[in-house]
């Protein structure tokens, strides 16, 4: 169906209206009675928008399926140059620049303007005509207000967006809805399933930026034998119906599931979805989002190549702040339920997701420009709420309690000289026996469920002191703490993990670097009482309150406090010696980096929304620590219960000291010891530490 464009009933009409807005944009070009310097700005954003309807009248002719890899690297490269390494300094997509061009109160505005228009590229691969036709009308809309001679003001823009955006959010949440749940979807089902794997032109047909990550990753995968990309399929795809198992789900109900993926694994993907297909399993695949509207800050959640510009993606994370407001905010879960309720067919039957994860970029340090738009304390309020009633709705129409979900990762070519090497010393952290590290973890877990507490302490610059709260066991013989964690739903094997009990917790986590969400932190530290955080500081910034704030907006997403949501043990010390040999324990992801020392997520625990599903461990013992003193708040009012987030922090084996189980009588049972396994039956973890 066109990819199930929406909007196929209007598309005569729209097309008309399309072709007027073209019309008049091309004539701006030559229009001097806009006053400098908006007249720059116009005439240059007028430019990217002729240059994307170029290349839409391509795609609808066909003749863009007909252009040579050159020609179609030469058109991907067009269309993001201007965000892309220095000339991102000279970018009105740069709020810097736009200010510094056109003025704090315009400039903040208008680079809004033109970093929303940069979705019209994926409106034009997609052939989303009307979505398409309505950005070029608000722009054309703000460029006759700049004509004004007299009386054209920021206010002019700001209500033109605002007007915008509350006119066409039920279109535009419905659009994004349907895209994320409706597998007769098709745009990049038909890339991945109909393409010839052989020639990378296939990979500009997604209108995503392409950078070298893509081609190389493309062209590795390509070169590798049926039966491997088999086995990487059945690895991902098999941990997914594990975790169905575990959890005593039963996947037979379930039709649909998401596969989110990095550019450049389609030859894979293909094969999962072939998987999925035979246990009766239609795929979803959908984009990352592209708008304002569809975001969560910077993170990237759907298929997505490359980033052209992270600090593009940072400046811009907050740009819902020009129009957020508690009308707004209630319009926009309106449009959700609405939406909602015309998929709900799709989604009462979906199983989960299902990511291919990727590492190996360089290691960003953003810079926190004051002209980025920031969200006022209201705003922090909404959001932080609106996110939290998007996810109850989830809860209710996705039926979270009876999905499940597996993430796995692997390098890309911007790791560097050893990607080759690296890929393949992935794939055997990714495979290492289930058994061995299931009989090794059920060894530590025996011993942290004789605790009252676990004790962490950290060596040389690391200055952590913790002791973790467990949950007092009525039944040992039948009940345990710790989720002794295989290669299911979290690939690669290896950890133990649990949900702390909040009041007792109490301490400093402490790590000299750390890279989260794709963010680099510096000397992050964090101050529990009562398993609450209640004091931060990290040195990414000379000042103070900036980094406060850095760590407020992107680790605590504008919460006030967050709890400990999750205390876990790594064991997989093969992937950590990966990390050392090749130099690449920074860029490792959170994925494999957790199964690397102990971690502490910070949020909701692992059980968010699924604390009334009873778990169990291979050894039958039943995992009772699924909830803490704030999930409980669930039974009594269940929009105080979550914090939508779950961020984990790791600490290498080299920062640690000690972790030990503390009785209930002051004995102290050492689990690690100066960097080593030191409890008996865990001695096999050491044998990597000696290659």
């Amino acid at each position: 169906m066109d990819n199930m464009n929406l909007f196929k009933d209007q598309n005569e009409v729209i097309k008309e209206r399309y072709d007027l807005a073209m019309e008049r944009i091309r004539e701006i070009g030559s229009e001097e009675d806009v006053r400098v310097p908006l007249r720059d700005y116009f005439q240059r954003v007028a430019s990217f928008l002729i240059l994307v309807d170029n290349v839409s009248g391509m795609i609808k002719d066909g003749s863009y399926s007909k252009l040579t890899f050159n020609e179609l690297k030469s058109i991907n490269r067009s269309l993001y140059e201007d965000i892309t390494g220095d000339n991102y300094n000279h970018s009105y997509a740069n709020p810097t620049y736009a200010c510094e061009r056109l003025g704090n109160r315009y400039g903040k505005l208008l680079s809004f303007l033109y970093t929303e228009l940069r979705g019209t590229i994926v409106y034009a691969y997609e052939k989303q005509l009307y979505l398409h036709t309505i950005y070029l009308e608000l722009f054309l809309q703000i460029y006759f207000y700049a004509r004004w001679e007299d009386g054209f003001t920021p206010k002019d823009i700001r209500r033109a967006i605002s007007d915008f955006m509350n006119d066409y959010v039920d279109i535009l949440i419905n659009q994004r809805t349907v895209e994320t749940a409706d597998p007769n979807y098709t745009f990049a089902w038909d890339i991945v399933m109909k393409s010839d794997f052989n020639d990378p032109s296939y990979l500009y047909q997604y209108g995503d930026y392409i950078s070298e990550n893509e081609i190389r990753t493309a062209e590795f995968i390509s070169s590798l034998s049926d039966d491997r990309i088999e086995a990487m399929a059945d690895t991902f795809t098999s941990g997914f119906v594990r975790g169905f198992k575990a959890n005593r789900l039963d996947l037979s109900i379930k039709n649909n599931v998401n596969i989110r993926y990095q550019i450049g694994f389609e030859r894979v993907v293909r094969q999962v979805i072939h998987n999925f297909k035979k246990i009766g399993l239609d795929s979803i695949l959908y984009r990352a989002a592209y708008i304002t509207l569809y975001k969560r800050q910077h993170l990237k959640i759907g298929y997505h190549g490359s980033s052209p510009n992270k600090q593009y993606d940072y400046d811009h994370r907050f740009d819902i702040g020009i129009f957020m407001n508690s009308q707004y905010q209630k319009k926009l879960l309106e449009a959700k339920v609405s939406a909602l309720e015309k998929v709900r067919h799709f989604t009462q039957n979906y199983a989960g997701p299902t990511l291919i994860e990727v590492f190996g970029e360089e290691l960003f340090s953003p810079i926190d420009k004051p002209e980025a738009i920031k969200l006022n304390k209201s705003q922090q309020k909404l959001m932080t709420d609106y996110y939290r009633e998007d996810r109850l709705l989830a809860k209710k129409y996705y039926k979270l309690e009876e999905t499940s979900f597996t993430i796995i990762s692997y390098p890309i070519y911007e790791i560097g000289k050893d990607f080759e090497e690296i890929f393949e010393a992935t794939v055997k952290v990714n495979t290492l026996d289930n058994d061995v590290y299931q009989r090794i973890q059920q060894s530590i877990i025996d011993t942290l469920d004789k605790g009252e507490y676990v004790r962490i302490l950290g060596k040389g610059e690391n200055r952590t002191d913790l002791l973790v709260k467990l949950h007092p066991l009525q039944d040992t013989t039948k009940e345990t703490n710790f989720e002794n964690c295989v290669a299911d739903v979290n690939i690669p094997v290896g950890e133990v993990f649990t949900s702390p009990q909040l009041k007792g917790t109490r301490g400093v986590l402490h790590v000299p670097l750390v890279y989260l969400n794709e963010l680099a932190y510096r000397d992050l530290e964090l101050v529990f009482e009562d398993g609450f955080i209640t004091d931060y500081s990290c040195k990414n910034f000379d000042d103070t309150d900036m980094n406060k704030s850095f760590i407020k907006e992107n680790l605590l997403y504008n919460h006030d406090t967050l709890p400990i949501g999750e205390f876990a043990i790594g064991t997989n010390t093969t992937a950590y010696m990966m990390g050392k040999k090749y130099d690449i324990a920074p860029k490792l992801p959170i994925l494999i980096a957790e199964k690397t020392g102990p971690h502490f997520a910070i949020g909701d625990t692992c059980y968010s929304m699924r604390e009334d599903l009873k778990v169990y461990n291979p050894d039958g013992k039943e995992i009772i620590a699924r909830d803490n003193e704030h999930t409980l708040l669930r039974m009594s009012d269940p929009k105080k219960a979550y914090f939508n987030c779950h961020t984990d922090i790791t600490l290498p084996y080299d920062e640690i000291e000690e972790i030990s189980a503390v009785l209930y009588d002051g004995t102290i049972i050492p689990i690690i010891k100066d960097s080593r396994f030191v409890l008996e039956g865990t001695e096999l973890l050491n044998e990597a530490f000696d290659i």
